[in-house]
């Protein structure tokens, strides 16, 4: 039997059970004797009708989205809104939950290609076959460079993006989500290409002088390109040795690591220590950022990028690489140097050693090391550290 009850904040809802499932039904009414009143007798004739088999969900309640779980399929396609309605406020919900950074990741997504095509077409009217034909046509969308078709990495990541959406509008609306049995499209394996030490040596001896200590912490500690250009000097403990990889900068913007599991502390050796030391004595007191302009703001990566790293990669006739390849020249290094796999997990910031075996496994010798002690004798081996 159904009852009226009060919620919180003092407003009145009816509560009873509908074909097995109980329904919950708020309403604007102030918990008072004469709306009580009002509100047991729309409910004792709802009771009524429940049991002739004449109630009509809709009629009493038209705005309810529990109201389409008791429509037949052809009314439910009827009343569901479209996929931009949809979509936009299923963003808001999201936003919540989300970090800036994906959230501007997945509201560019959105307007760029989903809301393009399925945009003005109601969420229960989008077939499996509507879907399988958009992918198609990701991969024939100018890419990159001008490069024809996407790669299958941002087909997928756009493709998440389409799942998320139409299998929460199918759980409101119920209806069965086209989604299903879709599966991601296989990536290619790409090789890193890390740097040797005599590259790396022979890297910092070229770079200009500003950028060398700047790039010598890259290179020995596998920071991040975020995690480098927006470190702080409260993350910097030189009494324990230790950089604490606190927050990153992404589009100009401070924020959350990565992953919970890039939250860590990265032991420095000793290069690494007294780059930091020199690069304390040119930014501690006019910026709160390790590596800093003129004007104590971070850098911007694409600068640096553009105007420093492959200009001198040019000029000293190495193969173009990524700035991020320094991240994956440390791990090779402190492979190389025999280090524990756990100890280099933990200074990447991977949650397990599963990684470092797949994308580093060629690069893996035997292994005894776990103190972070053999890479400073491979530094020390080929003459790094001091200044230049």
């Amino acid at each position: 039997m159904g009852s009226i009850r009060k919620r919180g904040s003092g407003y009145l809802y009816f509560d009873f059970k509908y074909m097995g499932v109980r329904c919950r039904e708020y309403t604007a009414l102030k918990d008072t004797v004469t709306n009580r009143r009002k509100m047991k007798k729309v409910l004792e004739k709802i009771e009524a009708e429940i049991l002739l088999g004449i109630f009509d969900y809709n009629a009493y309640f038209p705005n309810s989205k529990q109201a389409l779980k008791f429509m037949p399929e052809d009314e439910v396609a009827s009343n569901t809104p479209l996929f931009k309605d949809f979509a936009w406020e299923w963003f808001d919900e999201m936003l919540v939950s989300w970090r800036e950074s994906h959230a501007d990741s997945v509201r560019s997504t959105m307007k760029s290609h989903v809301i393009k095509r399925f945009g003005e077409m109601k969420v229960s009217d989008i077939t499996k076959s509507d879907i399988l034909k958009f992918r198609s046509s990701l991969a024939k969308a100018p890419g990159r460079n001008n490069k024809e078709g996407l790669t299958s990495r941002r087909i997928n990541q756009i493709m998440l993006v389409v799942s998320m959406i139409m299998n929460e509008a199918a759980d409101r609306f119920n209806f069965n989500t086209p989604y299903r049995g879709i599966k991601r499209l296989k990536i290619q394996r790409v090789d890193i290409e890390p740097f040797t030490i005599n590259e790396v040596n022979l890297i910092l001896a070229n770079i200009r002088p500003e950028f060398r200590d700047y790039f010598l912490v890259r290179f020995f500690t596998g920071m991040r390109t975020g995690e480098v250009d927006g470190l702080k000097w409260k993350y910097v403990d030189f009494n324990r040795q230790q950089v604490l990889i606190r927050e990153t900068i992404v589009k100009g913007k401070m924020t959350y690591t990565k992953t919970d599991g890039s939250q860590r502390e990265i032991i420095m050796s000793t290069p690494v220590m007294e780059a930091l030391r020199r690069q304390f004595d040119i930014t501690a007191e006019s910026s709160e950022f390790v590596f800093c302009t003129n004007k104590g703001t971070p850098h911007e990566h694409n600068n640096i990028r553009k105007r420093v790293w492959y200009p001198l990669l040019r000029h000293l006739d190495l193969t173009k690489r990524r700035p991020y390849q320094t991240r994956h020249t440390a791990a090779t290094l402190w492979l190389a140097a025999g280090e524990n796999p756990e100890w280099i997990a933990r200074q990447m910031g991977h949650s397990s050693t599963e990684m470092l075996f797949r994308v580093y496994s060629r690069y893996v010798p035997n292994l005894t090391r776990q103190d972070g002690s053999a890479i400073e004798r491979l530094l020390q081996a080929n003459q790094m550290g001091g200044a230049a």
